[in-house]
């Protein structure tokens, strides 16, 4: 049988076990131009918190009682599509399920022989090109400024950190756990850390790390850590907003700060981005993220759960801050 996660309710506020429900239906069979992909690994993002609810964004919402989807490796165990067959590792945006029937065209062949399969998920997949693109077509960082990456320990920000480096950047990242900071600076090279959980004042931390001020933020959580941030932006400052997870799970708008007047002071930058807002760059990227990657000078880091019967608790634990790294469940053996 093929064990599907459906969405059963709209959570309010941080997602519960009975938000989802568990299904079984029998394996499928590919028709003409399908196939029939085994889930190896399955990616859980932040960003389908919001997809859990029925409000408008930048893709649909997930209905209810329907598969959740998410980003698939999976191995070919039935094909009808001349350009796959049995046993192809592949990547799609397909189903939490243990197979999935989908339209050979929306499948991307892997070859394993290049890098692991996982790291289409992460370094060489989504997490990698909205660090690159974020980062670079909306930061353009120069050498030797200062640059912040908030939640800087999850698949996103510790790409951030680590291509900034590499263009001669000073790198401060914030994260919640001495484990995941002092990771960030012995492995992935961060200057310096601030774990926001034991700091007595957010805003007495920043500063003493970044006596020069802030010259690009790359922003994955919002919340009071952004307000803060922003109170050290430089004149001409970048602010690139990619994701707000301390935000997601709350039942009413959050009032902070309103940072107009900073940023025209500042004569500042803040831009929102969605990765396939610069789809034309995603080659350019995968080249140069590859090439970093096979050379030593990315460092990726995953945390693999066992099982998609904890496929619901692995994505939850996205916001109790379990994972280092990419968040990956192994439905299956490669």
């Amino acid at each position: 049988m093929n064990r599907q996660v459906v969405l059963a309710k709209r959570p309010k506020g941080l997602p519960q076990e009975d938000s989802f429900a568990w299904r079984e239906e029998a394996i499928p069979t590919p028709s003409e131009g399908e196939v029939v992909v085994r889930t190896v690994y399955l990616s859980v993002d932040p960003y389908m918190r919001g997809r859990m609810n029925d409000t408008k964004s930048y893709v649909p919402p997930f209905a209810l009682d329907e598969v959740l989807q998410g980003g698939v490796v999976g191995r070919v165990v039935a094909s009808r599509h001349n350009a796959f067959e049995e046993g192809d590792m592949v990547l799609g945006m397909l189903g939490w399920q243990d197979y999935s029937r989908v339209n050979g065209k929306h499948l991307r062949k892997l070859d394993p022989s290049l890098a692991p399969p996982s790291t289409a998920l992460g370094v060489l997949g989504m997490p990698g090109l909205t660090a690159y693109c974020g980062l670079l077509k909306i930061g353009e960082p120069k050498a030797g400024e200062t640059v912040v990456v908030s939640g800087a320990a999850g698949a996103v920000g510790m790409l951030v950190g680590q291509i900034a480096k590499l263009k001669g950047c000073r790198v401060v990242g914030i994260a919640g756990s001495d484990e995941k900071n002092e990771y960030l600076k012995n492995v992935c090279g961060f200057d310096e850390t601030i774990n926001y959980k034991t700091e007595s004042s957010m805003r007495d931390a920043l500063r003493r790390v970044c006596k020069d001020g802030v010259d690009v933020y790359f922003d994955n959580v919002g919340g009071s850590i952004s307000d803060d941030v922003l109170l050290l932006i430089n004149k001409g400052a970048r602010i690139i907003l990619c994701g707000r997870i301390a935000e997601y799970n709350l039942e009413k708008p959050d009032l902070g700060p309103r940072p107009q007047t900073l940023l025209l002071i500042r004569s500042a930058l803040m831009k929102g981005f969605i990765v396939n807002d610069y789809a034309h760059c995603h080659d350019e990227a995968l080249r140069e993220l590859a090439t970093w990657y096979r050379e030593g000078q990315l460092k990726n880091r995953e945390t693999i759960v066992q099982g998609l019967e904890h496929a619901v608790d692995a994505f939850l634990g996205l916001f109790r801050g379990d994972n280092i790294g990419k968040q990956l469940v192994q439905v299956s053996e490669i």
